[in-house]
């Protein structure tokens, strides 16, 4: 299997940037002069998506926590946006001794509801994605991106930022789309969160459609030493919508 696409900017400590699904790392565009200025800063591209090859290999987040760290410096810090999240995560709990600090946006360790993770994805919306995906894949990520930005103060630039970004490396694998909606289906990293002893911050968006804020003090009570922050009137793209708050948050966070 082919290495993924990274790409390395700027000086400073190292800091990795995981996108989420159905994207590629020129999504984190509008805030890349602010994040390279402080930090020499890894873009990767997951498998499949951006300037990535299509995996040859099934999807699992053990694939793509190995891909990441084939490409990642040898010690950075992580912050992983949606799915993206949830492959830091699996990286931070593996290995440890790769990762300074862990921040995870959006992102949930469980993204499916259950019985026991009532602040999750309806089973119904992933179900629906899944159909949709084979009938017509550019319709669903455009609407998967309208649900991202559903909600924010400022959703239809959010909205436009995305759409234009979407296609500019050409489309995504369809292996890597399945591949990773099926992640979010089936992934749970609930019962290692406790092993994270790392310094661990979850950012939030407080109307997030997809991942529900009101997670956060579920994973709080799996993860104790944590820290958390929910923007107030983000959705699922606090870095489009809130840019120069997630920018604070995260560079003061990291420099604490």
């Amino acid at each position: 299997m082919s290495l993924p696409f990274a790409e390395t900017v700027g000086e400073g400590p190292e800091l990795v940037l995981l996108h989420g699904w159905g994207l590629h790392a020129g999504i984190y565009e509008p805030i890349r002069a602010e994040l390279t200025a402080q930090f020499r800063v890894t873009f990767v591209d997951l498998p499949g998506f951006g300037r990535s090859a299509a995996p040859t290999e099934p999807y699992s987040l053990t694939m793509l926590r190995d891909q990441v760290l084939s490409v990642a410096p040898a010690k950075a810090h992580y912050l992983g946006w949606s799915l993206g999240g949830l492959v830091a995560t699996q990286i931070a709990i593996d290995a440890p001794a790769r990762v300074n600090k862990l921040i995870t946006l959006c992102s949930n360790p469980r993204f499916l509801q259950g019985d026991d993770w009532p602040h999750a994805m309806k089973p119904e919306v992933l179900d629906t994605f899944t159909r949709s995906l084979e009938q017509d894949y550019q319709a669903t990520l455009l609407r998967f991106l309208a649900i991202s930005s559903m909600g924010s103060e400022t959703q239809k630039d959010d909205l436009k930022q995305l759409k234009e970004r979407l296609f500019i490396y050409g489309t995504p694998s369809t292996d890597a789309l399945r591949g990773g909606l099926a992640l979010l289906h089936d992934a749970d990293v609930r019962s290692r969160l406790h092993e994270i002893q790392l310094p661990f911050l979850r950012l939030y968006g407080q109307l997030d459609a997809l991942v529900p804020a009101k997670v956060a003090a579920d994973v709080q009570a799996l993860s104790p030493r944590s820290e958390q922050h929910v923007f107030r009137h983000a959705s699922h793209a606090p870095f489009l919508s809130h840019k120069r708050d997630f920018i604070d948050v995260v560079t003061g966070w990291l420099r604490d």
